[in-house]
């Protein structure tokens, strides 16, 4: 029976190293021997560069690089090496090879040379057509980016390049992308719109005239809400507060109607209440309930995110009243563990202490059967109950 007992062990013992080996195998020593491996397989290294923090880093880790045919691919051709690039060697490499969000995908030769890059949390699909351009020097962005300082302008090349570039959030990105849209009479397809959307920066640019132009078409395709902000942002960026700040928000005004005339209301008094909470902190909270009042939301998530601002930052009883009410209006809309933690601190900071208690309470159980961090809540209910 004993031995029987050893042998089932012995069994159990190879399976769990079989599933073990499934998904990418990560190296474990540091980036001079990383190097030193990859120049002795004649591999190209593949960096998951990833901070902690980093929510689709996460998502990669465990639903993308677990994946059997991933790690298959990927062990086979590449070495492969996951750094924190917020710590030890990982600051160094997130300077020398221009990390600015993530997660971003390295592809990196022996020689310590940046081959291709992508940013982004990708599918299991798209991961491993990533790699396979890795592979193939015609696609390589930093192949592109040599045949294209050399001369090379064929449409169809800084077509490619340019989606390579704008997928890496590349310096050059822009540069590359209307390179290319100058050589296209036709900005109709998928590919064109979206180096369109990503070229358009300025309101008086052709790209952002196309885009106002098919704004229903570029809705389609991003959605209202991307290119209302899109539109914010482009606007934002024409205003000056060198004449004043009223002078400066008639003039926004004035931009939105031109931009929105069917409707430019809600989104110019939306814009008004979020350039005062950067820039006129004591201006945002009448504006953010002129906003609220005049164009009801029915967006849990914008409920939830301006009542928080006002538990943050305002101290006046009637305005956290209204904040109130907003926060109970995203709960009625949609229970979540971040609106009843809103709700809780809320009702905490005007004194309610059963109603805070009730809040927090619930929050602490929607986080529970989500999976979330709820130290916070848990410290919040604390202070409650000391009221």
């Amino acid at each position: 029976m004993k031995k029987l007992s050893i042998a089932l062990a012995l069994i159990a013992a190879v399976a769990t190293a079989g599933l073990a080996q499934e998904g990418i195998q990560f190296e474990e020593g540091n980036w001079k021997k990383i190097l030193a491996k990859a120049a002795d397989q004649d591999r190209l290294i593949f960096v998951d560069a990833y901070a902690e923090w980093c929510g689709p880093c996460k998502m990669m880790a465990r639903d993308v690089f677990t994946q059997a045919e991933v790690g298959e691919y990927y062990n086979s051709n590449f070495v492969n090496a996951k750094i924190d690039m917020e710590k030890g060697e990982g600051t160094g490499l997130a300077r020398k090879y221009q990390v600015r969000a993530y997660p971003t995908l390295l592809f990196i030769d022996a020689n310590g040379q940046l081959v291709h890059r992508a940013v982004g949390y990708q599918d299991a699909e798209a991961f491993l057509q990533l790699g396979r351009e890795a592979q193939d020097p015609s696609k390589q962005i930093a192949a592109m980016e040599r045949k294209f300082e050399a001369g090379e302008r064929d449409p169809e090349f800084l077509r490619n390049y340019a989606i390579a570039a704008a997928d890496a959030m590349a310096a050059n990105a822009n540069e590359i992308a209307t390179t290319y849209l100058s050589t296209q009479k036709d900005w109709t397809g998928e590919a064109e719109m979206q180096l369109i959307f990503q070229a358009a920066t300025q309101m008086d640019d052709p790209y952002f005239k196309e885009i106002l132009k098919r704004r229903e078409a570029y809705e389609a395709l991003f959605s209202e809400r991307y290119i209302t902000n899109k539109i914010q942002r482009a606007i934002l960026q024409t205003l000056s507060a060198e004449d004043g700040e009223e002078k400066m928000m008639a003039d926004a005004e004035a931009k939105f109607k031109a931009a929105f005339p069917e409707n430019p209301g809600p989104i110019f008094a939306n814009f008004k209440m979020n350039y005062y909470s950067i820039n006129n902190p004591d201006a945002f909270p009448q504006a953010a309930v002129d906003y609220l009042r005049d164009y009801p939301s029915e967006d849990a998530n914008e409920l939830n995110s301006i009542a928080w601002t006002f538990y943050e930052s305002v101290d006046d009883k009637k305005m956290l009243k209204e904040a109130v009410k907003w926060a109970e209006r995203s709960v009625e809309i949609e229970s979540t563990f971040y609106n009843n933690d809103t709700l809780a601190a809320l009702y905490y900071k005007l004194g309610n202490k059963k109603a805070a208690k009730a809040a927090a309470k619930k929050a602490i159980e929607l986080a529970k059967a989500s999976g979330e961090d709820y130290t916070e809540t848990k410290e919040l209910l604390e202070k409650i109950e000391r009221l």
